[in-house]
């Protein structure tokens, strides 16, 4: 599942995984607001009569429409330019950036979700922003760990809008009943999943191991709490690291939750975070990693019989209980298309609907996390947003490559590595060593 489509799923699911509260707003001045990310002094007269071309993506709800119309209002306010919205359905958001990236008629500015900027800046379809970045006071103050997927070859592409993260869904109901605290150690982990086990039965997973099309959100999480990555972009060329001591050592744990532990069956090795949660519903599961989006689907699922004040999350955690792992960065951005007539006014349009004002309304209205450190910092005081807050402000992306999703999903690489370790096919090292060859091999295409 991409993560730009959270905007689509997550609205109903919103008040457990996200405040739903705006953010106050402040009117501008004749010089550039912290807020508003906009200059009216610059662009107010000089923009007055034009109309700028939008593209959301999804079907809006009454919520998101009007952010929406009051954001372009603001918008016309601070610059005197208006704004021509279009929906873009998510089944046919593909083709539409399809036929603009090959000549057709593009936006000036662009809703796109985060995984898919690297695939669209190969193809020349976005404009570099990096000035942008710079001359707003706003769009600055973004964390650098928050805008990986946005930065290719030292230029950025994309304005964080909006984050997704996730963490692990746990049944209260049976740690109240097992007495069993929330794990913050590794092997607390362990130690928690197979007690589930021994009290629930040996059919139940008590940590779901993820090896399918999702699977290094789990993966990753592992080997980035260690220091490891994925690769790195090295003098123009990707370079392999999943050879190296700490992506091994989190390699290791994720493979031995099977092969050395145990605590999710073999039988279930391909299976992804639909496939767990369908298991979860049915009460065979006790942990699994996922997003607060589930929670809807599982009381649906499960007919009531898993209620929702059974449920609750913690972050997964470091391997010495030093704090929260760093979660997979999912999110949606807000980006210039390359073609832009009017490059002068798309960047005044980001630098508003991006900026600390807007954005947050954005990410709060629309059921995600905020991008501003000082925002996200704030719901951290709040117990269903707490988890969720914590882990996405250690975010990190995967390889900011338009060859990634080869990587990842088609060839299943790292899938097929941990595989292959699990049935016994391969030990670890030479598992990640011909997989650190094949990631070489389909990034640098």
């Amino acid at each position: 599942m991409r993560i730009a489509k959270i905007a689509a799923t997550t609205a109903t699911t919103a008040a457990l995984a996200l405040g739903l509260a705006a953010c106050g707003s402040s009117e501008p001045t004749a010089q550039e607001s912290p807020n508003t990310g906009a200059s009216q002094s610059a662009g107010g007269p000089n923009f007055a009569g034009q109309t700028l071309t939008v593209w959301r993506l999804g079907d809006p709800n009454d919520v998101v429409q009007k952010y929406q119309t009051e954001l372009d209002a603001k918008f016309k306010e601070v610059t005197g330019a208006s704004v021509k919205v279009e929906w873009i359905p998510w089944p046919a958001v593909n083709d539409k950036f399809t036929a603009a990236a090959a000549g057709g008629a593009g936006p000036d500015v662009t809703e796109i979700g985060n995984d898919q900027v690297p695939i669209w800046q190969s193809q020349d379809a976005l404009k570099p922003i990096t000035d942008v970045f710079k001359a707003s006071p706003d769009l600055s103050q973004i964390p650098e760990n928050l805008r990986g997927l946005e930065t290719i070859d030292g230029e950025i592409y994309a304005v964080p809008w909006g984050g997704g993260t996730r963490a692990v869904l746990y049944r209260k109901d049976w740690f109240d009943e097992l007495k069993i605290a929330v794990p913050k150690t590794w092997d607390e982990l362990i130690a928690a999943a197979k007690k589930i086990q021994d009290k629930k039965g040996k059919d139940v997973d008590g940590f779901a191991f993820n090896g399918g099309t999702d699977a290094n959100h789990l993966l990753g999480s592992l080997a980035w709490s260690l220091g490891g990555d994925y690769a790195v972009s090295e003098g123009g060329k990707w370079v392999g690291k999943v050879t190296e001591p700490a992506f091994k050592e989190g390699f290791q744990f994720y493979t031995d939750l099977v092969a050395k532990h145990g605590v999710s069956s073999k039988s279930r090795l391909g299976q992804n975070t639909t496939d767990i949660r369908v298991r979860f519903s049915n009460s065979k599961v006790g942990m699994y990693l996922t997003a607060a989006w589930d929670i809807a689907t599982i009381k649906e699922e499960s007919k009531g019989k898993v209620k929702e004040d059974n449920l609750a999350f913690f972050s997964l955690p470091k391997k010495d209980g030093s704090g929260p792992a760093p979660s997979f960065l999912g999110g949606n951005d807000i980006a210039m298309w390359n073609d832009t007539k009017n490059e002068a006014l798309a960047a005044e349009y980001l630098k508003l609907a991006g900026g600390k004002e807007w954005g947050t309304k954005y990410a709060l209205e629309g059921g995600f996390l905020p991008v501003y450190a000082d925002e996200l910092a704030k719901l951290e005081s709040d117990p269903k947003q707490e988890v969720f807050a914590k882990s996405f402000a250690q975010a990190k992306a995967f390889p900011a490559d338009s060859n990634w999703t080869e990587a990842n999903e088609t060839k299943a690489v790292l899938q097929n590595a941990g595989r292959a370790v699990i049935e016994g096919k391969k030990d670890v090292d030479t598992a990640l060593a011909d997989a650190n060859k094949e990631i070489e091999e389909i990034l640098n295409q």
